[in-house]
């Protein structure tokens, strides 16, 4: 509705001189005339506060609207016209009859609750009103007193619909932070400087910081964008989204095919009430590294953010608004959310869409320095890069072409570090890459050393991520406590390709000829030296990761195309590559929570949203923007995908069911395989509608193999005692093969678990598969410092009746755990341990049995709270024995302490820059964080 609507009423009464036969008395007894647009007004807010709204047409709105008010004002002078006076009071329960009588009950309720909140609003002023007046400077520049209604009236907006949250409280806080002067603008920041400090006392005032941060976000949009917000419409949220349409197609920023789809429809679609879904750190994320902005003023709204990356991964579609608006429905739910380069680029001019960019390092100058360009021109777009090194020669091998010895891998790594270092993801966020070297490089020690503090810092690579590719002979070796031969794969060039058995007889092959002197440049070793140092190094600097080369080869759906040479930034991708193949993968995550209905996983729900997640998915890989020739050669050729899924603690939550419990690993097996049954089958339909993957043939798919099958692959090449894998199984598998065997498959890949530190802060679950952190901390990313306490662990407290503020003040003295604090019930503290409470072995088995179901990988984090050798080294030799591919971070406990003081005592609750824990870097010198990636200095992935 536009601003002439509100002049309608007073048009088309049929009643001369209204205003001089009725006075409208106010509350403060000061008489008004009347004016039958405020009643219009009211009447269409409350219309507007309900679901229903949003599918009534605005003519038929409009219409109502007017015949309701009609109704009101003619009861009104009926009764009171002789009289010549009405109270408001009195107006007011004559509109909500109004409502009754025609049927609108919901609206009268509606209504209702309007009033209150209106009548809250008075009293919470007289409440406040030992604060003195504020003179604020008007966007006229002139100064005028602050208006204490109209400010406690968005307090209370953003408040409603929340329980615990108390409106009185936030204009308390927020009046101690305004001065005489301050900018009318500055109002907004206020309010939610005033909201943020009481969220570690109730989470719900996280939803209250978020909508004062939409109500700014939206006065900037719409002002930039020129548009009027009328208080009596949401239109201008259809209006906002088609105008900055347009504004970014007229900037360069968005496709102008996203122009031709029928905006109006699409506009319609939106669900403005959705964005009340988001709290703080959601929503400041998507402010901050997602909204797309003019002048750094953004102008997008959260419901046309989502509906423009819809549309974006529509373009190729048949039917192309009918399934934007299937995607936006699924991305505003939260019940899926694309991985971030998709959300960064989708719909725009740029649409580099794919998350991870995996390549083969070849063993020659001309092509170092084209892998690293690469690297670059990737990373440029927002692109996760794993790169496999172990081609490139070792440390004192012979240089053919100058007669030389070479310097080894390290200098190279060192340009690609600090390659990634100046070329950050398109100013967003920092570039970030993984080198790979496998275990029998002659340069795997220094490799080891890469991350040290100390040494030669030409020979450091600090802001690389690093990872041992290591085969299973090597670990035969290590639980045999055999020696092993390092080699320089310019002697050995075949190794690289090479796994299981085939590498097996190989590399004992080089073995001999290093005995009959036919190989000069070796390094024999105990095995079990290599493995301790790769262990003391991942404990004291976090790398290299611990990465298994052969369960990713033999249980590989594409290993007739090509070999696994190393996985992603992540360790979730298992894809081939090779030097005409820079492998491509493009991810997105189910958030498992939200599927968790009535304590159960709702199964219906889950199989839909795979469905269309599967659709957006394979969208991405013909839509996408590819820098680089050989990526695409790659993702168009093979087509791999990786979904994965996020929100895993929350949905033990909702089951009730602790982490480190049977019943927990039960779950991970359950919920993956149905993730894998309905990923699987979406993309063998998917096939049948637009043809199988260009490589399909001679596919382990292709043989009726199916990643459940592919263990006793494994099991075939490893001595039984060396591979531990559940293969039970509860779904109907024959049905799937039988429809891939008919129908083929969309893609080589189907699955990946990517550790979600970004997409899950914007839809507020846990992360990935990981457990909670702690139950009250100081989350430190790109955004800030946002305090997170756990939304869970205080519904159970209140449940007790012990949620209170000394429990806040004792969970930041233990350090967001439960476990100390003697009042708590013990199947509380059961239900809510900590992530280093947790012991390492319910991890590994819950990442067993969801591996039997993925076709790729996962990105498991490893925490211990108190680490030992001892505990390392049997940790990481379960994790090979139980059959996992790859693993991520070792996570062990340091000093990390919460600030002591209350925020209500004027500081917001931290975690102190001296007294921090371990992420594995350096001396125990940097806070844990659940990700590496939550570090603001590095946003990776997702």
């Amino acid at each position: 509705m536009d601003s002439t609507h509100n002049n309608v009423i007073s048009d088309t009464l049929e009643q001369p001189n209204v205003n001089s036969l009725l006075k409208v008395i106010k509350r403060d007894g000061a008489p008004v005339e009347f004016d039958a647009n405020k009643i219009e007004i009211a009447m269409t807010k409350a219309f507007m506060a309900t679901d229903e709204y949003h599918q009534i047409s605005h003519n038929v709105l409009k219409s109502k609207v007017l015949e309701l008010t009609k109704q009101v004002v003619d009861i009104v002078f009926r009764r009171y016209s002789t009289i010549g006076a009405v109270t408001i009071e009195e107006i007011q329960d004559q509109v909500e009859l109004a409502l009754m009588r025609s049927g609108e009950q919901k609206i009268a309720r509606r209504y209702v609750i309007y009033r209150e909140k209106r009548a809250e609003a008075r009293r919470l002023l007289k409440k406040n009103k030992q604060y003195r007046s504020v003179k604020i400077k008007g966007r006229d520049g002139k100064l005028k007193l602050l208006p204490e209604k109209k400010f406690m009236a968005r307090i209370l907006s953003a408040c409603e619909g929340l329980d615990y949250v108390e409106g009185h409280l936030i204009f308390s806080e927020a009046v101690k932070n305004l001065f005489d002067g301050i900018d009318e603008s500055q109002l907004s920041t206020s309010l939610i400087m005033a909201s943020r400090t009481m969220i570690e006392f109730e989470p719900n005032y996280s939803y209250v910081t978020a909508r004062f941060l939409l109500e700014d976000l939206t006065q900037s949009a719409l002002s930039l964008l020129k548009i009027k917000k009328d208080v009596s419409s949401v239109s201008y949220y259809q209006k906002a989204f088609i105008e900055g349409l347009k504004l970014g197609v007229s900037m360069n920023l968005i496709n102008p095919e996203l122009l031709k789809f029928d905006l109006n429809k699409l506009s319609n679609a939106l669900q403005p009430s959705r964005d009340k879904q988001f709290n703080f750190l959601g929503l400041q994320t998507l402010y901050d590294r997602y909204f797309l902005h003019k002048k750094q003023v953004r102008y997008e709204l959260p419901q046309a953010f989502f509906m423009r990356v819809a549309m974006g991964l529509a373009l190729n579609e048949k039917d192309r608004d009918e399934k934007a608006i299937e995607f936006y429905l699924l991305l505003s739910s939260f019940n899926f959310m694309s991985s971030t380069p998709t959300l960064f680029n989708s719909g725009c001019v740029h649409s580099q869409l794919s998350s991870c960019y995996l390549s083969t390092v070849p063993d020659d100058l001309n092509d170092i320095f084209n892998s690293i360009h690469d690297n670059a021109m990737l990373s440029k777009w927002a692109g996760g890069l794993g790169n496999d090194w172990t081609p490139v020669r070792a440390l004192g091998s012979e240089i053919k072409g100058t007669n030389g010895l070479s310097q080894g891998v390290v200098p190279f790594l060192k340009v690609a570090n600090d390659t990634a270092v100046a070329v950050n993801q398109g100013g967003k966020r920092k570039g970030a890459v993984c080198a790979y070297l496998e275990s029998w490089h002659l340069d795997i020690e220094e490799f080891l050393d890469l991350r040290k503090n100390t040494g030669d810092e030409r020979r450091r690579t600090h802001d690389m991520n690093t990872a041992n590719w290591i085969p299973d002979l090597f670990m035969e070796r290590v639980m045999q406590e055999k020696d092993w031969t390092l080699f320089s794969p310019s002697d050995t060039p075949d190794l690289h390709d090479l796994y299981g058995s085939a590498f097996k007889q190989r590399y004992e092959q080089y073995e001999a000829m290093v005995e009959e002197g036919k190989i000069t440049l070796f390094r024999k070793v105990p095995a079990v030296t290599i493995w301790r140092k790769m262990l003391s190094m991942i404990f004291e600097t976090g790398h290299p990761w611990i990465t298994f080369k052969d369960p990713c080869n033999i249980r590989s759906p594409q290993k007739h195309a090509g070999v696994v040479h190393s996985s992603n930034l992540c360790t979730e991708i298992t894809l081939n590559t090779s030097k005409d193949e820079i492998a491509v993968c493009n991810l997105g995550s189910i958030n498992l929570s939200s599927h968790i209905i009535d304590g159960k996983l709702d199964k219906d729900k889950l199989r839909e949203t795979t469905k269309t997640a599967i659709r957006m998915l394979d969208n991405v890989i013909d839509i996408n923007f590819y820098v680089v020739g050989t990526a695409k050669n790659s993702n168009m050729k093979h087509r791999p995908i990786g979904l994965g899924l996020m929100g895993f603690q929350d949905a033990l939550y909702k089951m009730g069911i602790s982490y480190a419990s049977a019943q927990a690993v039960e779950f991970a097996d359950e919920s993956m395989e149905l993730i894998s049954y309905y990923a699987i089958e979406a993309s063998s339909d998917l096939a049948l509608e637009r043809g199988v993957y260009q490589s399909y043939d001679g596919s382990l798919w292709s043989q009726g193999i199916l990643p459940i099958d592919s263990i006793k692959l494994l099991k075939e090449q490893r001595q039984s005692e060396h591979c531990i894998m559940d293969e039970t199984q509860k779904l109907d598998w024959s049905h799937i093969r039988k429809k891939i065997k008919k129908q083929g498959m969309r893609n080589s890949n189907v699955l990946a678990i990517a550790p979600t530190a970004t997409i899950s802060n914007i839809v507020s679950v846990s992360q990935s598969i990981e457990p909670t952190y702690q139950n009250l901390f100081v989350k430190s990313n790109l955004s800030g410092e946002f305090t997170i306490i756990n939304p869970f662990l205080v519904d159970a407290l209140k449940k007790e009746g012990i949620w209170d503020a000394a429990m806040a003040n004792d969970l930041k003295y233990y350090d967001g755990s439960v476990q100390p604090i003697e009042r708590i019930p013990e199947y509380i503290k059961k239900l809510f341990l900590t992530v280093f409470e947790v012991e390492p072995k319910w991890l590994i088995e819950s990442a067993s049995r969801r591996q039997k179901w993925i076709d790729q990988s996962q990105s498991l984090n490893i925490y211990m709270a108190a680490p030992s050798g001892k505990k390392i080294d049997n940790t990481y030799r379960m994790s090979w024995v139980l059959g996992l591919k790859t693993t991520y971070y070792l996570r062990s406990i340091g000093a990390t302490m919460v600030e002591k003081s209350t925020i209500r005592e004027g500081a917001l609750n931290k975690v102190s820059a001296n007294t921090s824990a371990v992420v594995g870097r350096g001396n125990l010198s940097e806070q844990a964080r659940a990700c590496a990636i939550d570090d603001p200095g590095c946003e990776a992935c997702q």
